[in-house]
């Protein structure tokens, strides 16, 4: 087995007030991972035009590989258009349907997806069949499965998010997914008591649930972590959730301790959100100096 990590989905142009930024949170996920050491492969699919081009250049610019990004015809490169007049609760406005609604299954993607260590998926991308066909199918290749539930209405159903669900060894969502997905089974409780339920009803080994600034929730090994936010000067959060997930696989895969990802994971995200845009170079020593300084003050 690799220490690779396969991700799958939307790859995309975030089209913000200051201009067009790549996107999707696979696509993110993978960056971050390869900043922060960790061999990613992304799996998706760009239109044969300007905008795929260019896509695939800042992907090869990332230094991760487009072995795996598909080209169509019969399909635009995707595009979202970002409203960020709030910049702690960016909204979406996201175009269907794109090229990466069309990611058709190959021979080679199912032995990629047997070799990882990790295969990262989101219901964003389950909207239209042929993606999702492709992603089912994919799934039952997967050693351990990781679900970014990454809900954006309307392009999801309770049906399909319950099924991946079932599918999933660990589960990251926010605060705000968790109470919906909580009230589709009736289910008015705490937090923590989700999130246990949650790791019973879906046989999940781990349930991550982040609460913006307020930090971060971890529930495994029958036990529930907590990290506090990292305060800091947000200029947007686009790609925070993203960088976290990232960061939290990375002590994960490493064999670290709960909490100690979980940390690891809020410093991450509240790092990459003092810069604009989803994927901001940075380094890992910079994320331990934000801990370090954390602990200070």
């Amino acid at each position: 087995m690799s220490k690779n990590i396969v991700c799958f989905g939307e790859i995309l142009w975030d089209v913000l007030p200051t201009g067009r930024q790549p996107g999707g949170a696979p696509f993110n996920v993978a960056v971050h991972l390869h900043q922060l050491g960790v061999p990613a492969r992304l799996i998706s699919r760009v239109g044969d035009d300007e905008l795929g081009t260019e896509l695939l250049d800042f992907v090869a610019s990332k230094g991760l590989g487009t072995d795996y990004v598909q080209r169509g015809k019969t399909h635009l490169t995707g595009v979202v258009k970002a409203n960020v007049d709030d910049a702690n609760e960016v909204t979406y406005k996201i175009v269907h349907p794109v090229a990466w609604d069309y990611v058709q299954h190959e021979a080679t993607l199912d032995a990629l997806v047997e070799q990882a260590a990790m295969f990262v998926y989101g219901s964003l991308s389950a909207r239209s069949p042929a993606t999702r066909e492709t992603l089912y199918r994919l799934l039952e290749h997967a050693r351990f499965r990781v679900f970014d539930v990454n809900m954006r209405p309307p392009h999801y159903s309770k049906e399909v998010v319950k099924y991946l669900l079932g599918k999933a060894d660990l589960v990251k969502m926010n605060h705000h997914e968790l109470a919906e997905i909580m009230s589709w089974f009736g289910h008015e409780t705490d937090k923590a008591a989700a999130m246990q339920w949650l790791a019973t009803r879906f046989g999940l080994q781990a349930v991550c649930v982040t609460c913006g600034a307020d930090g971060a929730l971890l529930w495994t090994n029958n036990q529930l972590y907590r990290a506090p936010g990292v305060p800091v000067q947000v200029k947007d959060t686009i790609g925070s959730g993203d960088s976290f997930l990232a960061a939290l696989l990375k002590g994960w895969l490493a064999g670290q301790e709960p909490g100690e990802c979980l940390r690891f994971a809020c410093a991450t995200g509240a790092l990459v959100a003092t810069h604009l845009g989803a994927t901001p170079a940075f380094t890992e020593a910079e994320v331990h100096a934000l801990l370090a300084a954390q602990h200070v003050s």
